[in-house]
């Protein structure tokens, strides 16, 4: 409709792209460029959105005119950022071979194959890698385990979301997200960290004990929401101890 904003469908979404940039802060220290990397960080992700969809060649003018306005933004705010700190070029080139799995399973109409979350997901976990590198000036180990983390937990959320709609009557994907779920917790558990296993511990529980239950979308969304505030917290302790 006219005067609304165009924005993505998938509300999940926006768990993933802020529950790992907030994690690379809490990891290193805030500094004053993180306003405008956050600013263009939800703009890039709103322009994926009319870009993969002007893949399909339906409604091109509507998708190229959001496109062009989100990325604009994405750059006024961005490309600063990116100039004071030219590495941060090398981790979105990291974020490229994702995004181009993306665009494969959009042209194939395909959105909402598994590999698709999947590469979405390991894409946007870079997410604390760049607000980390911002502070720091280095990446350290710290990084790579909060992207882990983050493509743990939303590939987690994927099995939970998918498994209450699209794989609702699938027996063998229901024991595959528990498989998964319970995998990451012994997993944590060998880590002898136990923030992180209290953190992952609601997952489990979740994705067992809302099984087959007919949840609005709503409520998925919020279950979802305190189960990433939930992990924001702990995690974020852990990292700061």
């Amino acid at each position: 409709m006219k005067g609304k904003l165009f924005i993505p469908k998938q509300h999940g979404a926006w768990a993933m792209l802020l529950l790992p940039f907030l994690l690379g802060i809490s990891a290193s220290e805030f500094h004053w460029l993180h306003i405008p990397l956050f600013i263009a960080w939800i703009s890039l992700y709103l322009a994926t959105y009319p870009f993969l969809l002007l893949l399909k060649k339906r409604k091109v003018a509507f998708y190229r005119k959001w496109f062009i306005r989100y990325f604009a933004i994405a750059l006024l705010f961005g490309l600063p950022v990116l100039l004071i700190n030219p590495f941060l070029f090398v981790i979105a080139g990291m974020m490229v071979p994702f995004f181009m799995i993306n665009m494969y399973f959009s042209k194939k109409k395909k959105d909402r194959a598994f590999l698709n979350d999947l590469s979405a997901i390991m894409a946007f976990s870079l997410g604390g890698a760049v607000t980390y590198y911002i502070a720091e000036g280095v990446l350290r180990s710290e990084v790579w385990l909060i992207w882990l983390l983050s493509v743990l937990f939303f590939t987690g959320s994927t099995f939970f979301v998918k498994s209450l709609i699209r794989e609702k009557k699938n027996p063998a994907f229901r024991w595959m997200s528990w498989s998964f779920h319970l995998f990451v917790v012994v997993l944590l558990v060998g880590t002898k960290d136990w923030y992180l296993v209290i953190a992952f511990i609601p997952s489990l529980i979740r994705a067992i004990a809302f099984y087959g239950k007919n949840l609005r979308p709503m409520h998925t969304g919020i279950i979802e929401i305190v189960n990433s505030i939930i992990v924001l917290v702990l995690v974020g302790l852990h990292l700061n101890l």
